[in-house]
């Protein structure tokens, strides 16, 4: 187990996400009184389920992924949070694990990440925002320790021991891209893409971009790679 960082950038949260409300009693009073609001909720319900079953449809497909960090220094309660694709390299092995992920949905990407898999090491909230590297998964999901310890950025008194909230997998330094390919060139990529089709129409950089863990398909992965390859537009 190679020593931790307390460096993973991610959004906290300590509430349990909200569900829709799926059900509802047949025959009840509020059958009449509510029938437009029974239609509204059985709408949301179904996009709802919709959305999850294309999310498990798309997780055969899911085999590379993109992992936020920040690179540049920034203090939460008195520590500080940076940890760039450099500091990854500095560790034993090159490897790290990547704790302190308080987002449900990215927290269940990590669950759904297979040792051997890819991951572009992204560099957010900095001055320039971007790809920097590629390092692989080499330890699948396990507990995230620091969600029990009070004196982590990322403790989490509701979380407990004997049913964890969080987790985390260890990544392992592979090369830095050939060039960094920012934010920015992605972006022009992705509207063009979108608008013509392509690669990067649907990336979740730009659709889920608030997520710190995302997934890539192959094609997008390796169209972001083929980039480094090529000039900057």
């Amino acid at each position: 187990m190679p020593p931790k960082k307390r460096t993973r950038s991610s959004a906290k949260s300590t509430k349990q996400p909200v569900l829709a409300d799926a059900q509802h009693c047949e025959g009840s009073d509020d059958d009449v009184q509510l029938k437009t609001g029974k239609r509204n909720r059985a709408a949301a319900v179904k996009s709802d389920v919709e959305k999850n079953k294309n999310d498990d449809a798309c997780k055969s497909s899911y085999s590379h992924w993109l992992m936020k960090s920040e690179p540049e220094s920034r203090i939460e309660n008195g520590v500080d949070v940076k940890f760039g694709i450099e500091d990854l390299k500095a560790l034993p092995s090159q490897t790290g694990c990547w704790d302190g992920v308080r987002n449900y949905q990215a927290r269940n990407f990590m669950r759904d990440m297979k040792e051997g898999q890819q991951a572009f090491f992204y560099h957010s909230n900095c001055k320039e925002p971007g790809i920097a590297g590629l390092m692989k998964i080499v330890k699948e999901a396990y507990v995230d320790h620091t969600q029990f310890d009070k004196k982590d950025v990322h403790y989490d008194p509701s979380s407990k021991a004997d049913n964890p909230k969080w987790s985390m997998v260890d990544v392992q330094f592979e090369r830095m891209t050939k060039r960094f390919i920012p934010l920015a060139e992605l972006k022009k990529y992705h509207l063009q893409h979108k608008a013509k089709g392509g690669a990067l129409k649907d990336m979740a950089l730009f659709t889920r971009a608030r997520l710190s863990v995302q997934p890539l398909t192959a094609e997008e992965f390796d169209f972001v790679l083929s980039l480094e390859n090529e000039d900057p537009i």
